[in-house]
C-alpha cells in the first residue's frame, strides 16, 4: 500500500495542481478516520505518513490534562499525576501516544483513501474559488438563478453558487429560475456547507453600492455617500456631501434627466429615493432628512441624542410620514431620535417643562416660586449650573444680591451632594424601580436624578413628564407609568 500511496498522491497532485501536501494531510485524515471507525470508544488517532516511502504510523493519544479539571473525557484525557508515573517530564498539553499495531486496524484500501483525498481537494478548490471571488473586491455581483430552494434563490455567480434569502429580497419581489438577478455580499459563512456566499437585495449598503457604480463621481472622490436608510421596496433616504465646491452633490445623484437615480429606483423595485445633503452640523442634517417637511424649529438634546421638531399643521403629516415612515428613516438616517411636534404641543411641552424646573428649584434650594421663575428666565434649568456658575452671572439677575446668591449656591451644592448620595444608596439597594419591566440600570440612573426613587414617585409623574426625563416616546412613558401604579389596585 505505501507504493499506491505514492502513485495516488503524485497523480492528484498533477491531475489537480493541488500541492502535495495538502494530499498528505487529507490522505492521513482519511486514514486515521478509517481506523477510528473501528473502535466503539471516541478515541483520538492521529496518522503519520513518510513523504519519502509512503510508510504511515498511526498512534492513539491522550491529552495530559490538570488534576484540579478531572477527566472530561476518559478515552481522549490522562490526567497529569497518572501521567508523570510513566514520565516525569511531561506537562499539561502534551500527549500521551501509543503505537497501534496495523493488524489491530486491517487493511484499509487505496480507493477508501482515494474517496477522502478527493473530497479534501474538492474542498481545498472549493476554498481557492471563494478566496479567488472575495480577492477581487467586488461590491455588487450579478447572476443567473439556477434553481429557488425553500423561498431562498441560489445564484450562479461564475464559478461559485451564492444564496439570496427569501429576507433579503424586495419584498413583493417575485424571482424565478433564469432570472438574472444583482445583489450585494452579505457575508462569507465558511462554516455551512453548501452555498457560503449569502447575499442581500434589502441592506442600505445596497443603496450605497448601486449609487457608486452609476455616479462617477463617486469613485473619483469628487462626492461620498455618508448614509443610507430605507424601507426596502418603499422608501430610502441617502445623505451626500460634496468634496468639490463645483459640483452638486444631489444634482449630481439624480442625472441628466434623472437617469441616474431612475437606474437605482428600477433596480429596487421602483422605491422612492430622497437625496439629502449631509452636514456636520447635526440639527441641520436632520432638518434635511425630514424632507419634504418644512421645519419651524429645532431643540437639541444633546444628553439624550435626541431633537424636538416643531412643524406646522400643514407639515406634520409630511414630517411623520405614512406609518411613522419618514421620521423613522430620517432618525435611522442621522442616527438621532427625532420627536416631531407642532406649535402648540411645542408651547405645551414647554410650559409643563418650566413648571417643572420651576417646582425643583423651589423644593431644592428652599426659595418661592417668584426666585424660581427668575432663575429659569434667565435661562438656568438645573442646579448644577447654579451651584458652579461664575458668581457674577447670579448676580446679573434683577433682585439678587449676594447675600441671597451666596445662600442659594451653598443650598445647590448641598442639593447635589444629597442627591447623590441617596442616588447611590438606592442603586446600590436594588430600588423597586427597576423590579418594572422596561426600567433598566440607565434608566434608573436618569430617573433617581430627577429625585425619582420609588414606584410612587413614578406613578405620580404624567407621560409627558416621564417622556421629557427619560427620553422615551409619549407611549412608552405612558406604559411605565401604569405598570408603576399597578400595585396602587392590587
Amino acid at each position: 500500500m505505501s507504493r499506491e500511496i505514492l502513485m495516488l498522491v503524485d497523480a492528484l497532485a498533477r491531475e489537480k495542481n493541488v500541492a502535495h501536501e495538502i494530499i498528505f494531510g487529507a490522505l492521513e485524515e482519511a486514514l486515521a478516520y478509517a481506523i477510528k471507525k473501528r473502535f466503539k470508544e471516541d478515541i483520538d488517532i492521529k496518522v503519520f505518513i513518510s513523504k519519502e516511502t509512503g510508510k504511515h504510523e498511526a498512534v492513539r493519544r491522550w491529552l495530559v490534562v490538570p488534576d484540579e479539571d478531572g477527566l472530561q473525557d476518559p478515552d481522549k484525557q490522562e490526567m497529569l499525576s497518572d501521567a508523570r508515573e510513566t514520565n516525569p517530564d511531561i506537562r499539561v498539553g502534551d500527549y500521551i501516544e501509543e503505537s497501534l499495531d496495523p493488524e489491530d486496524f486491517g487493511r484499509i484500501s487505496a480507493q477508501v483513501a482515494k474517496q477522502a483525498i478527493l473530497q479534501r481537494i474538492r474542498d481545498a478548490e472549493k476554498e481557492q474559488i471563494l478566496n479567488d471571488f472575495l480577492s477581487r473586491g467586488e461590491n455588487i455581483i450579478s447572476g443567473s438563478i439556477k434553481r429557488i430552494d425553500k423561498g431562498d434563490a441560489i445564484v450562479d455567480i461564475g464559478r461559485i453558487e451564492a444564496r439570496l434569502p427569501r429576507s433579503e429580497m424586495i419584498p413583493r419581489e417575485n424571482l424565478r429560475m433564469g432570472d438574472r438577478v444583482r445583489a450585494m455580499v452579505l457575508k462569507v459563512d465558511r462554516n455551512v456547507r453548501g452555498q457560503q456566499v449569502i447575499l442581500s437585495r434589502v441592506s442600505p449598503h445596497f443603496i450605497i453600492y448601486l449609487f457608486e457604480n452609476e455616479v462617477p463621481e463617486i469613485e473619483q472622490g469628487l462626492l461620498e455617500i455618508k448614509a443610507a436608510a430605507h424601507d426596502p421596496g418603499i422608501r430610502a433616504k441617502i445623505a451626500v456631501v460634496s468634496n468639490d465646491k463645483r459640483i452638486d452633490p444631489i444634482g449630481t445623484c439624480v442625472g441628466v434627466r434623472g437617469l441616474r437615480v431612475s437606474a437605482v429606483r428600477n433596480e429596487l423595485g421602483g422605491e422612492q429615493i430622497d437625496i439629502v445633503l449631509w452636514s456636520n452640523d447635526p440639527a441641520q442634517f436632520v432638518i434635511g432628512a425630514l424632507a419634504p417637511a418644512n421645519v419651524e424649529s429645532i431643540v437639541v438634546d444633546e444628553n439624550n441624542h435626541s431633537m424636538d421638531v416643531v412643524v406646522d399643521d400643514e407639515n406634520l403629516p409630511k414630517a411623520i410620514g405614512v406609518k411613522g415612515q419618514n421620521v423613522r428613516l430620517a432618525s435611522e438616517l442621522t442616527g438621532w431620535k427625532i420627536n416631531i411636534m407642532t406649535s402648540e404641543e411645542s408651547i405645551k411641552r414647554q410650559e409643563t417643562e418650566r413648571l417643572r424646573i420651576v417646582s425643583y428649584f423651589v423644593k431644592k434650594l428652599s426659595i418661592n416660586t417668584d426666585e424660581a421663575n427668575l432663575l429659569v428666565d434667565n435661562g438656568f434649568s438645573g442646579i448644577e449650573e447654579i451651584a458652579y456658575v461664575p458668581l457674577q452671572e447670579l448676580l446679573e439677575i434683577k433682585y439678587f444680591d449676594e447675600e441671597f446668591v451666596n445662600k442659594l449656591r451653598s443650598r445647590a451644592r448641598n442639593a447635589l451632594l444629597t442627591e447623590a448620595l441617596v442616588q447611590e444608596e438606592n442603586i446600590e439597594s436594588d430600588s423597586d424601580l427597576l423590579k418594572i419591566d422596561g426600567v433598566d440600570q440607565e434608566l434608573l440612573t436618569k430617573l433617581t436624578a430627577h429625585g425619582i426613587f420609588t414606584k410612587d414617585d413614578l406613578a405620580e409623574l404624567d407621560s409627558e413628564e416621564l417622556s421629557e426625563i427619560s427620553g422615551l416616546s409619549l407611549e412608552k412613558s405612558s406604559d411605565l407609568i401604569m405598570l408603576a401604579r399597578a400595585h396602587w389596585f392590587e
